[in-house]
C-alpha cells in the first residue's frame, strides 16, 4: 500500500472528468492505496473552481488525506528552491512545497508536470502527457 500525493492538475482533471483521472484514482483506492493532498493543492484547486463545482470539489478534497506544511517541510522547500536556483533552474514556490511534502513524508507524487519536479529525491508516478 502506498500513499500518493496528487499534483493539483491531477485533482482538477479528476473533478472535471478529464483524461480518466477519476477512474485511475478510484482504482488506486480500490487497490488499497491512499490518496493525499496538501495546502497548495487546496489553494490552487479552489482558486480555479467554478460555483457549480463547489460541492464536488470539496467532497473530493475532503476525501483525501491532508498533509500540512510544517516547519521542516517549509525549510526543505526553501532549500530545494535555493539549490535549484543556484543551478540555474527556476522553480515555483508552490511546486517545491509540494515536492518537499512528498519527500519529507516519503509519498509518491502523482503528476503530469515532470518539468516542475526535477528533484532526484522525489518518488514520482508520472502520468501520460508528462
Amino acid at each position: 500500500m502506498a500513499t500518493y500525493l496528487l499534483d493539483s492538475s491531477v485533482i482538477i482533471d479528476a473533478i472535471n472528468g478529464k483524461r480518466q483521472r477519476d477512474q485511475l484514482l478510484v482504482e488506486l483506492v480500490q487497490q488499497g492505496h491512499v490518496l493525499a493532498c496538501c495546502a497548495i493543492n487546496v489553494t490552487e484547486v479552489c482558486a480555479g473552481m467554478r460555483t457549480h463545482e463547489e460541492a464536488r470539489t470539496f467532497e473530493l478534497l475532503q476525501s483525501l488525506k491532508y498533509y500540512s506544511v510544517e516547519w521542516p517541510v517549509a525549510r526543505l522547500a526553501g532549500l530545494l528552491k535555493r539549490d535549484y536556483s543556484r543551478k540555474g533552474t527556476t522553480l515555483a514556490v508552490t511546486d517545491v512545497t509540494i515536492a518537499a511534502i512528498a519527500v519529507y513524508h516519503d509519498l509518491i507524487l502523482m503528476t503530469d508536470n515532470l518539468k516542475h519536479y526535477p528533484m532526484k529525491e522525489l518518488n514520482l508516478h508520472t502520468l501520460p502527457g508528462s
